[in-house]
């Protein structure tokens, strides 16, 4: 059937309940939930199925699961209603600049600090914009929440950026891990600090690819892994286990700068031989992004540009110094 013809006989209805056949596995559990009866819900995929000449769904005795081609305009349909819903959300923005709604996603650590810091300054501008925020960590983020359009954006750390032609990667500053300890630490009054003396110190680390940079340190350095007395994705906990002095942690050097007032911490003498990481916004190519969307990242980019200037200034004074080293 040629494509007009379908235009002129598919409704959003079909779509709408093609989604929720999908979601709940079931013709009755999904007209029980879109409040309609089921002999709509067999009769409206029925129909749509004749529209487009294939089958959409496979029914057995268990329920209803997509086909090849289910899935391929059930993929489509998520993107239509997601258009729909960024187009309401573009009128209403330009209405009343000061409100709208942003859903994004973002780890733990870096929502309490660098998220926290340009939700702030939305807010200054546009005081009645409301978050939805979703934490997770960084893969669930790139691979499940932001193509399936659960949130708009993610603002994540990677130790690589994704090779994936439907992500737009917006790299907002570089950082590195730092070793962290409570102010009241007896490592925290030492001058220098080795490696090997950290190997016995009960550690705070992170279950993600950010955390094992730590193990890497360590087996970089010819040592075995140190002990790890806790493991946990929540940044209050593990600071307010570093205040106890009892322990040692990992942080971002440059993320630490947005929680250094809340809690009493020093960086510890010593630098991990490890990998630096990137924090970006990930986005999706093929996505109008909404208003609000856009007034988040321009704000990511102005609360990140100290942080960014600081590597340009280190490189520009490392470039003095060798220069100085050639000339002598």
């Amino acid at each position: 059937m040629r494509a007009e013809a379908v235009g002129n006989r598919l409704k959003l209805q079909h779509l709408k309940i093609v989604m929720a056949v999908a979601e709940w596995g079931s013709m009755q559990k999904a007209a029980k939930h879109l409040a309609i009866s089921q002999p709509v819900v067999s009769k409206m995929i029925a129909d749509l199925e004749d529209i487009l000449g294939v089958r959409l769904f496979d029914r057995s005795p268990r329920g209803v699961e997509l086909t090849a081609y289910g899935r391929t305009l059930l993929k489509r349909s998520l993107a239509i209603f997601d258009d729909l819903r960024t187009g309401v959300d573009e009128i209403k923005f330009m209405a009343d600049p000061a409100a709208g709604q942003l859903r994004f996603g973002s780890t733990e650590p870096l929502t309490a600090g660098f998220g926290a810091a340009v939700m702030e300054r939305v807010w200054r501008q546009y005081p009645r914009v409301d978050f939805r925020v979703v934490q997770a960590d960084s893969a669930t983020l790139i691979e499940h929440e932001l193509p399936e359009r659960r949130i708009e954006l993610a603002v994540v750390p990677l130790l690589n950026v994704p090779d994936d032609d439907e992500l737009e990667t917006t790299i907002l500053f570089q950082d590195r891990l730092r070793v962290v300890a409570g102010a009241t630490n007896r490592l925290a009054k030492r001058r220098r600090v080795t490696l090997a003396e950290l190997i016995e110190e009960p550690w705070c680390l992170a279950p993600s690819p950010l955390g094992s940079l730590v193990n890497e340190g360590f087996r970089t350095a010819g040592l075995k892994a140190p002990r790890i007395a806790v493991t946990t994705t929540t940044s209050h906990l593990l600071f307010r286990l570093l205040e106890s002095g009892r322990f040692v942690g990992h942080f971002g050097d440059k993320l630490l700068s947005f929680n250094v007032n809340r809690f009493a911490l020093k960086k510890l003498p010593i630098e991990l031989p490890i990998q630096p990481f990137v924090v970006a916004v990930i986005t999706l190519k093929n996505r109008t992004i909404s208003p609000v969307a856009q007034v988040f990242i321009n704000h990511a980019i102005d609360v990140a540009r100290p942080l960014a200037d600081r590597d340009a200034d280190a490189s520009k004074e490392q470039s003095r110094l060798a220069a100085g080293r050639r000339r002598a």
